[in-house]
């Protein structure tokens, strides 16, 4: 870190800053240097965002659709340059950044298109007691929502909280992983083009500290998406303010090869949902539960696909570095943890480690009281497990802390084993889906966190239900009033008894 003097600073900013490089991890190359927002900053930015919210709040649906939509076409139109630079900052290979931003954009598109047919104003029926009044729900903007981002996903994640946070009226502070700064500014930058009026879409950038701030700034929500360990503590900083949040973790995701699974698409699912992004991927497939009756065959077609697939930093390779240096050590010790407990490596092992890159590794006769079945790995390490039959893989699928996502194949029973699986996401015959469909909520249950992005719960994730009832002509019985008259104790439990009093559905009483 180096230190800039308060003289070649901005007017606004009286005192001492400290910054931080990015780096490329693949090379260590700096990419480029941020400042060190203090507590105070950023403070002065959720200051700033509070009147920017009221503005952008009165462009409404329609106005805050046309300028969301506008800057969807800048990113598309962008996007090779765009995609350089997560290849630069993040690692991955170009040509997975751009699917990255391809599921942002139509996230974009439809958190911008779907927000007032969600969120605005809608009748709701009044019910037989307050049948003289008018019903009405609306979700109102909290103001200013913090975002918390990932560096593993540094565009479409944060963007699905970021995108319908927006289209849902607020204005938004964004804190980008410290690993990713440069992508985040970009995003703010972009978006700075066609809304030019007032500071909406803010960037701070910093380390835990600055996320700290941000929690306690007093922001009218907060979205996080990291680590269960830090998800906690987010918690625990957001609870000294009753500053209600998003929390999307970890996961440990099973994919289950059930008797009757097309072996053709579940060992591509396996091998691309394990090792895409170089396994740094919170719904990605850590675990595999193969019924016995094609385990034997799954595991050789797995073994086989696994080694054609590479890690590296040239255009050749199909996932680059471990974005997050230390993450090289959880890896690491969970393949040690893993082979010292009887399990084998039937593709790389402990010598895949080969920082910043760790080659594919995939892992058989592994303990379920293994870190590498427990604990998230984030790498591209894969355990396949023996099972007798489906019944026992939903049974180990579901004995995990986390509950993100799962995949299931099997030809005639997919839906029947998606259905007992406890985890907030399932795709069947296929991997990971649910996150490219904009009207799908994502998110998690247990350790893998709460609340929703995408979709329209997404949405209603950033607006607060108002109820309003409105009295049309006077109440036919009057009961909420000290002055109702003599006989309306009699009226009210007749009309209740007419109303609701009869058993339906073929019910008898008994006795």
């Amino acid at each position: 870190m180096t230190t800039v003097p308060a003289d070649a600073l901005s007017a606004d900013t009286q005192q001492t800053l400290e910054t931080f490089d990015s780096l490329n991890p693949a090379t260590g190359e700096v990419v480029a240097s941020f400042p060190v927002s203090t507590s105070a900053q950023v403070q002065a930015a959720v200051a700033r965002a509070r009147p920017a919210a009221e503005w952008w709040r009165g462009l409404g649906f329609d106005g805050r659709k046309r300028r969301l939509r506008a800057w969807r076409s800048i990113i598309a139109t962008r996007m090779d340059d765009f995609a350089e630079l997560i290849h630069r900052e993040n690692g991955k290979p170009v040509f997975d950044a751009i699917g990255e931003l391809c599921i942002a954009i139509e996230h974009l598109d439809w958190a911008a298109g779907s927000a007032a047919k969600v969120l605005a104003r809608r009748r709701v029926g009044s019910g037989l007691l307050a049948m003289n009044h008018s019903a009405s729900i609306e979700y109102v903007p909290y103001g200013v929502v913090g975002v918390l981002g990932p560096w593993n996903y540094p565009v479409h994640t944060p963007m699905g909280s970021i995108s319908y946070a927006l289209a849902a009226g607020n204005a938004v502070v964004f804190k980008p992983s410290e690993y990713t700064p440069a992508i985040g500014a970009w995003l703010v930058d972009s978006f700075a083009e066609v809304v030019p009026e007032h500071p909406v879409f803010t960037l701070i950038t910093g380390f835990a500290a600055t996320g700290n701030a941000l929690c306690t700034s007093g922001v009218g929500k907060l979205a996080f998406t990291g680590s269960t360990a830090t998800g906690k503590k987010v918690m625990a900083a957001c609870a000294a303010t009753l500053t209600p949040v998003v929390i999307e973790c970890g996961g440990k995701d099973a994919l289950i090869v059930a008797s009757d699974a097309d072996l053709d698409a579940a060992v591509e699912a396996t091998v691309w949902g394990g090792l895409s992004n170089a396994g740094q991927t919170c719904a990605g497939v850590e675990r595999v539960y193969a019924v016995a009756s094609v385990y034997d065959e799954f595991v050789a077609r797995v073994t086989a696909e696994a080694k054609t697939v590479r890690g590296g930093s040239d255009e050749g390779a199909d996932y680059g570095p471990i974005t997050m240096p230390s993450q090289i050590d959880v890896i690491s010790a969970h393949i040690a943890d893993a082979v010292a407990s009887g399990g084998r490596a039937v593709v790389g092992g402990p010598e895949s480690v080969q920082a910043p890159f760790v080659q594919p590794v995939v892992l058989v006769d592994v303990p379920e009281s293994s870190t590498a079945v427990r604990e998230e790995t984030f790498g591209p390490t894969i355990t396949i497990t023996k099972v007798r039959d489906e019944d026992q893989a939903v049974a180990f699928a579901n004995d995990s802390r986390y509950g993100l996502g799962a995949a299931v194949f099997s030809a005639k029973h997919g839906r029947e084993i998606a259905e007992r699986l406890s985890c907030g996401c399932v795709s069947i015959n296929s991997a990971i889906s649910y996150a490219m469909v904009p009207e799908l909520p994502f998110g998690g249950v247990r350790d893998s966190g709460f609340g929703r992005i995408h979709g329209a719960d997404g949405l209603r994730e950033f607006g607060w239900p108002r109820s309003v009832t409105s009295a049309r002509f006077p109440a036919p019985l009057k009961v909420t009033t000290f002055h109702r008259p003599a006989n309306a104790r009699s009226l009210l439990t007749k009309m209740v008894k007419a109303r609701w009093g009869r058993t339906t559905g073929g019910l008898r009483r008994s006795g």
